[in-house]
């Protein structure tokens, strides 16, 4: 489990991240939501580490990251996997050599083993096959299943997805969401998702956060989640899906 407890961030001094308090499980696709500017997208790095709050702290399987020194945190960093919004594959790298990429940085396991391990996560992602494609190569939908074969190669426990449908189609939308949800349940990780997608939230959002101005003002399931009588939640719901038929309408 990962526990944030009382999390605060600022910029500039401006708060961004005002007290927030929330557990993400595992074997759970756990979604922070939330419009532009509300704070997830810094809640997530600060979970990754990137970000350093001012204060509260951050618990990874009962593991105090403030607590930790400079090399447990280099460890820690092992445990976790990305999926980044623009996938952030190397153009000039194959899909293999791309999947590789963070067995060669953090491992010195022998070529063969890691080409195994690669070869093993594109099964996986339903990419057999495209070992020696590069990335021009792929559709939209096939560079996300790699940078997911890449952020679960080294079989991580914190699995982290930054807008993972970000410019996809809705069918290839659905593809990812499922992917990540299947691989969530089959190697019992804690996946956390940033997204302001609600065909995502609707269809594996196990446990939702909802941000609002950098504060917790939600959270429950997608089952919940269209029965709440919370005021801000349902504004964003229900505007969400008004926009999505807008567009459905215009395709």
């Amino acid at each position: 489990m990962i526990e944030v407890c009382n999390l605060y961030k600022s910029f500039d001094g401006v708060e961004v991240l005002k007290g927030i308090s929330a557990t993400f499980e595992k074997g759970k696709t756990n979604l922070i939501i939330g419009q532009s500017g509300s704070g997830k997208t810094v809640l997530l790095k600060c979970m990754l580490g990137l970000f350093t709050p001012e204060k509260g702290d951050i618990c990874y399987d009962d593991r105090h990251y403030s607590e930790m020194s400079i090399k447990k945190k280099r460890n820690l960093r092992k445990e976790m996997g990305m999926l980044f919004q623009g996938s952030a594959l190397f153009d000039s790298l194959n899909v293999a050599d791309n999947v590789m990429f963070p067995l060669k940085m953090f491992t010195k396991k022998p070529y063969n083993e890691m080409l195994d391990r690669v070869n093993t996560v594109l099964k996986r992602v339903n990419l057999e096959n495209a070992n020696n494609k590069f990335p021009a190569e792929l559709s939209g939908g096939m560079q996300k299943r790699v940078a997911l074969a890449r952020a679960i190669v080294m079989n991580p426990k914190y699995l982290f997805c930054d807008e993972p449908n970000s410019g996809l189609d809705p069918k290839t939308s659905t593809v990812i969401d499922n992917l990540i949800q299947e691989i969530t349940r089959e190697f019992d990780i804690i996946t956390v998702i940033n997204s302001h997608d609600m065909n995502s939230v609707m269809e594996i959002g196990e446990k939702i956060i909802f941000l609002k101005d950098g504060v917790k003002a939600w959270e429950g399931t997608n089952k919940e989640i269209i029965h709440t009588d919370n005021e801000v939640v349902t504004e964003f719901v229900y505007s969400s899906q008004l926009l999505k038929r807008v567009r459905e309408s215009y395709q």
